[in-house]
């Protein structure tokens, strides 16, 4: 049974490209447009072990706001943050989680999907 990863991007082509990587890594990608579709599918969907976001977003809470909601309610989760926009202070991070600036390097990316599935 392949991992389940949230993947959290409200434009189409980007959530088209990081559900491909996340499909390249070998994993199961679940789409979700902002936070709110993210924590629905976290309640909903048993066994989900990576929660790969996007910062900017609309909605009632970004991506960091979201991860630390996730780090809290579901702290086996493993978090990947991607941003163009801003690059967060390591306090920001919720703990184990790594960010990756845009454009990320999909290779790195796709190996850190990897360990973290491991």
């Amino acid at each position: 049974m392949k991992t389940k990863v949230v993947v959290v991007e409200d434009e189409a082509l980007l959530l088209m490209m990081a559900v491909g990587i996340v499909e390249d890594a070998g994993l199961e990608a679940l789409e979700a447009h902002n936070a709110d579709e993210a924590l629905m599918l976290l309640e909903s969907v048993p066994g989900i072990r990576i929660l790969f976001t996007d910062i900017d977003m609309p909605g009632s809470m970004d991506g960091l706001k979201l991860a630390k909601a996730v780090r809290n309610r579901w702290p086996p989760v493993e978090i990947i943050i991607v941003s163009g926009m801003k690059q967060p202070d390591k306090d920001e991070l919720p703990e184990r989680g790594i960010f990756f600036p845009k454009p990320y390097d999909s290779r790195q990316l796709c190996d850190a999907l990897i360990r973290m599935a491991a």
